[in-house]
């Protein structure tokens, strides 16, 4: 599988499957989530609440995913995630790690060649952008998946430079 960091609006990247950095209740929220769902249209959401009321009444779990279609967007899926918030005091890499191969899991059982990932529980849950990345990085590449390209679309020059900085020290 081929990674690539770009720099953009991830409701606007032309691949197969998006992933949404959502929050378990899969209703939508702010952040990436918000604007998903604002671009994708009222389908996401009327997927989202079959799935809540049919699979995950308790909402999803952080570190899984499911998909659902992808609306308005370009994109044929949204494949929906959890991230865990952070909390220095409890190491949960693992389940960070968990939101990439899930979704890679779930791509590739889906068909999809291409998927466009945000930088997971990076923005309001508060993971450091640092080891974000990184989590990311290795996240996909753990991944036992066919998928041929998995993309982490960063949001803003400065965290594509970042993330640019730590995938050159990150080795395959």
């Amino acid at each position: 599988m081929r990674i690539e960091l770009v720099e953009g609006d991830i409701t606007a990247q032309d691949v197969d499957a998006i992933v949404n950095a959502a929050n378990s209740s899969l209703l939508g929220g702010g952040g990436v989530d918000g604007a998903i769902h604002r671009r994708g249209g009222p389908a996401i959401l009327a997927e989202c609440r079959e799935l809540r009321a049919t699979h995950y009444p308790d909402g999803l779990p952080a570190g899984d995913a499911v998909a659902t279609t992808a609306g308005s967007l370009a994109a044929r899926w949204v494949i929906h995630t959890v991230g865990p918030v952070y909390d220095a005091r409890r190491d949960q890499s693992a389940t960070l790690r968990s939101c990439y191969s899930s979704s890679l899991v779930v791509a590739d059982e889906l068909g999809a060649a291409s998927v466009a990932f945000p930088l997971i529980s990076a923005g309001a849950y508060g993971w450091p952008l640092d080891d974000a990345v990184r989590q990311a990085l290795a996240g996909m590449r753990a991944a036992q998946a066919n998928v041929e390209e998995a993309r982490l679309v960063l949001f803003g020059s400065e965290t594509h430079a970042l993330a640019s900085r730590i995938a050159e020290h990150v080795s395959d």
